[in-house]
């Protein structure tokens, strides 16, 4: 087990370093790079194009990559131009060098992109599944709107340049906007005859599993463009004109996988008429990666998105063993950030249940740092002076610098950082006590 874990581990980094010097090549190189999509060669010019064309469910779409707009652990993030309309999107790649075990778990990003339908969540634009060129696994493909304010990280970032900080009603209402995307995840409910509600083990996989389908197949289940008209998808009401993507069919080039669960099928087949579209069981998802940096801010500058659901999970899963603790808390330390973490993922009990109020914690350490520039567990202790941000974070460890802003927000984020998630109030209450504020500084 623990040489598998490292050969994993050795291979993403190779993965990585691919990506890391592509990345330094558009800045950098005068040559010109080469790389491979869906079997076709592109050419990475110094003049920071690439020329290439991705095929995904019989469409097809003509990219232009003009620059690396970030990077993840497990991916990386471009900026891309639609070759026919001249849009601009982010392109977000994911390397699955497990094959379908990684793709499958790469693509329980586009379920819930799909299954989260509200105006403070990013919308998916299309997706795809191609062969990794230089190795035996896969690399998805993710479509997302660009929104070039970028994300509340960096307007804080700027904030600490211009040593300026927020006004208070403008933090609070990009803070409700957020806790009004993570309610529609909390207060989830299925659709009429899909997935039960009740708490899901965490010592075996999904029920759901990996298809494999051709091009030229129609499934229900695929990510398909959502949009105004046939043409496809238009995120700019001023452009309705102009598709994103243009639908034709690439007969026998390259797989899709979709990992399509019967929720996500049920939904599908209700928007298609198929079943009765009424609410169904109430099963809420958990995030668990909140935090400024998966906020973005809508060209209007003021409507939060959220966004990389990567790590989001069915919220409520019981603890019945040792073993189901640890692999909780391997899951946590990989794909939860450390200073916005609950302290229930640091140290996973046996006997409990893990459930939404992970949400609520980030939610405040979020808040936190939009007030005073960084996560309460992020302070000089923790940083410079070897101090443990587990330790503070497991003892609730931090304090509110000196301030113009009112109690009643100081109050408010201390409401969410309750060690004890029975103590944390729920999402609704949460929205409540944010509008309260909100109004006492009207």
């Amino acid at each position: 087990m623990a040489l598998t874990h490292v050969v994993n581990a050795l291979d993403s980094l190779k993965d990585q370093a691919k990506d890391a010097l592509w990345a330094l090549s558009s800045c950098l190189c005068q040559q010109s790079a080469k790389v491979k999509i869906n079997g076709r060669t592109c050419q990475y010019y110094h003049s920071e194009h690439v020329r290439s064309r991705l095929a995904n469910v019989g469409f097809v779409i003509p990219v232009n990559i003009i620059k690396v707009l970030g990077e993840g652990g497990f991916s990386f993030v471009y900026l891309a131009q639609d070759e026919t309309s001249g849009r601009q999107f982010a392109l977000k790649k994911i390397r699955c060098p497990t094959g379908p075990e990684g793709v499958k778990e790469a693509m329980r990003e586009v379920e819930a992109y799909r299954r989260f339908k509200h105006r403070n969540i990013i919308r998916i634009l299309d997706s795809a599944v191609v062969q990794d060129p230089e190795g035996d696994g896969k690399i998805v493909y993710l479509f997302l709107p660009l929104y070039k304010r970028g994300n509340l990280q960096d307007a804080i970032n700027l904030n600490v340049v211009n040593r300026k900080h927020f006004p208070e009603q403008d933090m609070i209402r990009l803070f409700k906007g957020t806790c009004e995307a993570v309610r529609a995840m909390h207060d989830y409910h299925t659709t009429s005859g899909s997935s039960s509600a009740q708490p899901q083990p965490s010592s075996s996989g999904s029920s759901s599993h990996v298809e494999e389908h051709h091009a030229d197949e129609e499934d229900e289940r695929f990510p398909q463009p959502e949009g105004d008209n046939d043409g496809g998808y238009s995120y700019d009401k001023t452009s309705v004109n102009v598709p994103l993507m243009t639908k034709h069919r690439v007969e026998g080039e390259g797989d899709v996988i979709f990992d399509g669960d019967e929720e996500v099928s049920a939904i599908q087949g209700a928007q298609n008429g198929n079943v009765p579209h009424g609410k169904g069981e109430h099963v809420p998802y958990a995030h668990r990666d909140l935090k400024p940096g998966n906020i973005m801010i809508a060209d209007d500058g003021i409507t939060p998105i959220l966004m990389d659901f990567g790590s989001t999970v069915k919220a409520r899963i019981r603890i019945d063993n040792r073993s189901q603790a640890l692999l909780q808390q391997d899951i946590a330390a990989e794909q939860s950030t450390m200073a916005y973490r609950a302290p229930e993922l640091f140290d996973v009990k046996t006997g409990v249940a893990l459930d939404e109020k992970v949400d609520i914690w980030s939610l405040g350490c979020t808040l936190f740092a939009l007030a005073y520039s960084h996560s309460p567990f992020e302070n000089t202790q923790t940083t410079e002076q070897g101090g443990s941000i587990a330790m503070a974070v497991l003892n609730a460890q931090y304090k509110h610098p000196n301030s113009a802003y009112s109690q009643g927000l100081k109050d408010l984020i201390d409401s969410m950082l309750k060690v004890n998630p029975k103590d944390r109030p729920n999402i609704h209450q949460v929205i409540a006590m944010t509008d309260r504020v909100l109004q006492s500084l009207l």
